[in-house]
């Protein structure tokens, strides 16, 4: 056996009605299902959970609690077209830039934040000894 795909990524907001402008209306996501616990955004092959952290540290629940202190990162893949494309975007919708970095091994990454402080990262298939076409 081997675990060969992520199906479910999660971060931590405290603001779920922040974040949900964020990744829905900044990034274009859909919002497939959301509670006071959590929101679900559709991906292609899995989802992005984004949860209250208090609430999902709370033990008893019907699954194991989780969570995390801190900020978080998620990297979403993009060419170096799309790049330059997110760049206008987030500019465009007051979303401040944190860094564009060249790659040695290829490619560009661009880093913002959303508004719980994740890193939020468009980057390249080149990484991590990649070329993989997503």
């Amino acid at each position: 056996m081997r675990a060969n795909r992520v199906f479910e990524t999660v971060l931590y907001a405290d603001d779920l009605a922040a974040a949900e402008r964020f990744y829905g209306d900044v990034l274009g996501m859909e919002v497939i299902q959301k509670s006071e616990l959590f929101l679900v955004f559709h991906m292609v092959d899995g989802v992005l959970l984004i949860f209250e952290p208090k609430q999902s540290a709370e033990s008893g629940r019907t699954v194991p609690s989780h969570g995390m202190s801190g900020e978080g990162h998620i990297a979403f893949a993009a060419n170096d077209k799309e790049i330059d494309a997110w760049q206008t975007c987030l500019e465009e919708k007051g979303i401040v830039i944190d860094e564009i970095h060249s790659w040695e091994e290829g490619g560009r990454s661009l880093y913002a934040r959303d508004p719980a402080g994740n890193s939020v990262e468009f980057a390249p298939s080149t990484l991590w000894g990649g070329g993989w076409s997503f």
